[in-house]
């Protein structure tokens, strides 16, 4: 089944310098290029945004280019665990927009991104995770996409995900003054 995006909660966890640091330079601004786009398409096909940050003061806030792309209204929670599922404003922030589908993006993979994912799978959800937009240093990338693939959460692309989204030709060129006229870094549509 193709992620609908009319049954989409957009989920950004944990986009903050302190954890990006931790990547290479370029990748690190290829996710954020990245899940900035994704924040944009989101915003443009009115799927909503969940932003969460872990330790603000000791990590730094959400990166700039993301904040900068969230529609107006949109909180950043404060994420005292690892897994978002078992903190519960964060959860009822997921919930009451009525959807059943997680998307999930932001780091790092193979901690928060893979708790959170699997512990909102764990409570019924479809879970999917963004791969070319989570990061996590060296083979811990890899171990946390294996754990949560076994786990039953869907495993897809920046412009898969985006394609299943718009499905139409139409709605593609809708979106193409837009959105489509300034893609991620290293994506082509």
């Amino acid at each position: 089944m193709l992620i609908d995006d009319a049954d989409s909660v957009l989920i950004v966890v944990d986009a903050q310098p302190g954890f990006l640091g931790k990547l290479d330079a370029s990748l690190a601004a290829e996710i954020v290029d990245r899940i900035r786009w994704l924040v944009t398409l989101a915003t443009h096909l009115d799927v909503p945004v969940v932003v969460t940050e872990e330790e603000p003061d000791r990590n730094g806030d959400t990166a700039d280019p993301i904040v900068d792309a969230l529609p107006a209204g949109v909180s950043r929670h404060l994420k005292e665990v690892f897994g978002l599922a078992a903190c519960l404003p964060i959860l009822a922030d997921v919930e009451r927009h009525g959807r059943s589908t997680a998307v999930l993006c932001g780091l790092e993979t193979d901690v928060c991104v893979a708790q959170s994912a699997i512990g909102l799978h764990d409570r019924g959800w479809r879970v999917a995770v963004v791969s070319d937009a989570v990061g996590a240093p060296g083979s811990a990338q890899e171990q946390g996409l294996s754990r949560m693939r076994d786990r039953g959460v869907e495993v897809v692309g920046t412009k898969g995900l985006a394609y299943e989204w718009i499905r139409t030709v139409v709605r593609a060129d809708d979106l193409d003054r837009d959105v489509f006229a300034h893609p991620p870094a290293g994506i082509t549509l």
